[in-house]
Order: structure tokens, then C-alpha cells, then sequence
């Protein structure tokens, strides 16, 4: 009875690879892409489409909505979570080591490690939250600067003309001097 079952579950798999097989011709066939970049561009574009959909699904989520109506919380989220990345890291190798010790025999010294960390960890996280939201604010506020001296810089200006002294007057009309020198 093993035998007939291995024998069936060896039939499938066969058939289940013929008809992948013959899937991947069709695919390869159809698709006017070359040879060799046919099957890696459908596996991306297959990552970026589950990416894609969660993507969607997150931003239909309310946090994404709430995010999404507060881009300035959601940059300061976005700095956080990249500068947290390296003390989290720090504290799971630390908890996974301990565990390790843990399990020959140095159970006391696995939960002081753990505390210490769990609070360094604690206070690191906290002035990371604090120095993320002034790093995006000093970026936030720097941007409003920087395209407001560029707007500035590069705005449509009117046309100076040079005093016969050297000083440069701004082009005016003929008919901006009447009135002004009424005696």
C-alpha cells in the first residue's frame, strides 16, 4: 500500500511539473521579451505586485489614513524606525546569546542581562524618539527655507535700469513721473 501511494504521489509530481513547464513555455512564448530575462522579470514583477498590494492595503488601513493626513508624523515615524533599527538589533543578539547561556545553566545572569538591556534599551529608544522628531524638524524646517530662498532667488523681478551716477533705478514709465513733482 506504501508502494501505490509513493507510486501516486510520483505520478502527480510529474504531472504537476509537465504542466509547469508547459506553463513557462506559454508565458516564454507569448512574452516578446529576450530568452534569458524572461523568467526573473516575471518573478519581480510578481514581488512588486504583492509589495504593491500591500502597500495599497496598508494605506486603506487607518493608520495609513491617519499617516497619510499627517505627513510630518509619518516622517518623524519613517526617521525613528530607520534609527531604531541598529539598538533593536543590538538587543535581540543580546537575548538570543543569553538564551543561549541560559541554556547552560546561567539562568540568574540571563534575567539581570535582560533587564539591564530591556531598560538601556528603554532609555536608548526613547531619546532616539526624541532626537528623530527635532532631526525632522530641523529637516522639515530647512526644506521650507531652502525653497523659499529658491523661490526667492528665481523669482520674476522687473527690469533696472543704470543712473547716469551709477545706480541702478527700476525701469518706470514715462507716465509714473506725472503727478509726482506737482508744484
Amino acid at each position: 500500500m506504501a508502494k501505490e501511494e509513493l507510486r501516486s504521489i510520483s505520478r502527480n509530481l510529474q504531472e504537476l511539473q509537465k504542466k509547469l513547464s508547459l506553463l513557462i513555455d506559454s508565458f516564454q512564448n507569448n512574452s516578446k521579451l529576450p530568452q534569458h530575462s524572461r523568467i526573473s522579470l516575471d518573478d519581480g514583477v510578481s514581488r512588486l505586485g504583492s509589495a504593491s498590494s500591500e502597500v495599497v492595503a496598508f494605506m486603506k488601513s487607518p493608520v495609513g489614513q491617519y499617516l497619510d493626513r499627517h505627513p510630518f508624523l509619518a516622517f518623524t515615524l519613517l526617521v525613528f524606525i530607520v534609527m531604531s533599527a541598529v539598538p533593536v538589533g543590538f538587543f535581540l543578539l543580546i537575548v538570543i546569546l543569553t538564551s543561549l547561556a541560559a541554556l547552560l545553566g546561567v539562568i540568574i545572569l540571563e534575567g539581570l542581562v535582560i533587564a539591564v538591556g530591556g531598560l538601556s534599551l528603554l532609555c536608548i529608544l526613547c531619546g532616539l524618539g526624541f532626537v528623530s522628531l527635532i532631526m525632522s524638524g530641523m529637516m522639515i524646517a530647512s526644506y521650507v527655507v531652502v525653497s523659499s530662498l529658491i523661490n526667492y532667488w528665481f523669482s520674476p523681478r522687473p527690469l533696472t535700469q543704470q543712473n547716469t551716477n551709477g545706480d541702478f533705478l527700476p525701469a518706470m514709465k514715462s507716465a509714473d513721473f506725472e503727478g509726482l513733482y506737482q508744484e
